[in-house]
Formats: C-alpha cells, sequence, structure tokens
C-alpha cells in the first residue's frame, strides 16, 4: 500500500475530486480526517470508508474559519497520534465580473479557497515537522493561467495558490514537500454551477468537453490518481510544483 498508515487530512471530501482523493487513500492504507460543510454526505462517506476497518473520520466546518482548520490538525493528531499529509480541496465559484460579484462573495469565494490553505498549512506544519518530514497537496485549477468570463474571484484565487506552494516549498524544503495539481473541467458539481455563468450551460459544458483532446470531461478518479501519485513516497523528489491535468484543454 503505497499510503500505509499515513495521517491525512482531506479537505472538501464530501462530493467530486475531494471525495475521490479520500476513497484512493483509504484504499491505499492511509487514515483520513474528511472534512466538509454537508454533514449527511459526511457521514455517510464517513461509514462508507470505515466497513472494514475505521479508517476515515468526518469533522464538519467551514474552512473559511480559521479554527476549523486548527481542529481539523487537532484531531488529526488526536485520532491518528500524527499528521503526514493535508489535501485542499474546498472550493467557491464567486461568480461575477469585478464590477458584478459582491463584495461578501469576493472576500467568501477568497476565504474558502485561498485563506483556508494558508489556515490548514499554518496549523498543519509544526506538526508534520514533529514527524521529520510531510506533504502538501493543494487543488488549484488551469483557472491559475486561463482566464475564463465572470470568474474574476476564482482565477485569481486559483492563481495565487500556485504561487503560494512555491513559496512553501520554499521555505519549508527539504522536510515538507508542497504541490498543487491544476485540473481542467471535471465531472463534478463545480462545473455545473461554473457552467451557469453562461446563457445555456448544457452546450457550455458539452463544447468545453469536445474542446478538450481527449474529448470528454475529467473524472474526479483522473485527478484522485494523479493526487496519490504526488502524496505518495513515489513523487520523493518533487516539490514547488503545479501540474495541469485537463484532457489537454490548455494547448488550444
Amino acid at each position: 500500500m503505497k499510503l500505509n498508515e499515513k495521517s491525512i487530512i482531506v479537505t472538501g471530501a464530501t462530493s467530486g475530486m475531494g471525495m475521490a482523493m479520500a476513497e484512493i487513500f483509504v484504499r491505499e492504507g492511509a487514515f483520513v480526517i474528511l472534512s466538509g460543510r454537508d454533514l449527511e454526505r459526511g457521514l455517510a462517506l464517513e461509514k462508507k470508508l470505515n466497513q472494514a476497518v475505521k479508517k476515515a473520520v468526518f469533522i464538519q466546518g467551514d474552512v473559511s474559519k480559521p479554527e476549523v482548520n486548527e481542529m481539523l490538525v487537532s484531531e488529526a493528531v488526536r485520532c491518528f497520534g500524527k499528521l503526514d499529509t493535508i489535501v485542499t480541496n474546498a472550493g467557491n465559484l464567486g461568480i461575477g465580473s469585478v464590477t458584478e460579484i459582491s463584495l461578501e462573495e469576493w472576500d467568501y469565494t477568497l476565504a474558502t479557497n485561498l485563506n483556508a490553505v494558508f489556515y490548514l498549512s499554518r496549523y498543519a506544519i509544526p506538526e508534520m515537522k514533529k514527524t521529520g518530514k510531510g506533504v502538501i497537496l493543494v487543488n488549484s485549477s488551469i483557472a491559475a493561467f486561463k482566464s475564463f468570463p465572470n470568474h474574476a474571484a476564482y482565477c485569481a484565487s486559483k492563481a495565487a495558490l500556485v504561487a503560494l506552494v512555491k513559496e512553501m516549498a520554499l521555505d519549508y524544503g527539504p522536510e515538507i514537500r508542497v504541490n498543487s495539481i491544476c485540473p481542467g473541467p471535471v465531472d463534478t458539481p463545480l462545473i455545473w454551477d461554473s457552467a451557469k455563468a453562461f446563457q445555456d450551460p448544457n452546450t457550455i459544458v458539452q463544447q468545453t468537453a469536445d474542446n478538450t483532446l481527449m474529448k470528454r470531461l475529467g473524472k474526479p478518479e483522473d485527478v484522485a490518481s494523479l493526487a496519490l501519485f504526488l502524496v505518495s513516497e513515489e513523487a520523493s523528489w518533487i516539490t514547488g510544483s503545479a501540474f495541469t491535468i485537463d484532457g489537454g484543454i490548455l494547448t488550444r
């Protein structure tokens, strides 16, 4: 098992890519703290992952708040005795151009997409240092490199994440590896919410799939497989990098 007895926090674990990552991490032997806002989905996932052996603990909370991130770290240490890895997936779209988005939505999007990664890293890094090494994996987006209409807050926050990852890799290496993944169009609830910024969401999603070189949307499992590699020892010489996984859409 690639992650045998590793202690991992996964935020945004109750749907989409975060859920797929939590599932593959547990299959590979990890103990996982599941973080999300949806209590019903979180408890259902916890039950599913604990069918054989108790490997997962769900903690409800909004990671845009510093105290929730502090609690996730303390619970990982309490439940599993240590913290090896954090994987951040929680996200908010914040649809609207600079002149259209409300101040409240702008603030909440940056708090969820960017500040939450800062908070969790701030509390997690000291615990990782106690074990001598650790891994931080941040789910950014191709929106860090490619602009999308009416997604000002989302694009700004995702670009900032790529810069933050490089800075943390510089500050905390070699003990802690820090990388980001930048997915393209993946078939999750988020892409359908994003498409609402356009007049015909169904057509936009289909056109997006067709514009990839692979002629399909990504699956959460596609991204989870890359995440598994990056948090495992197989990627022990990789840090400070941003990995696009987008079906080739950025080549156009």
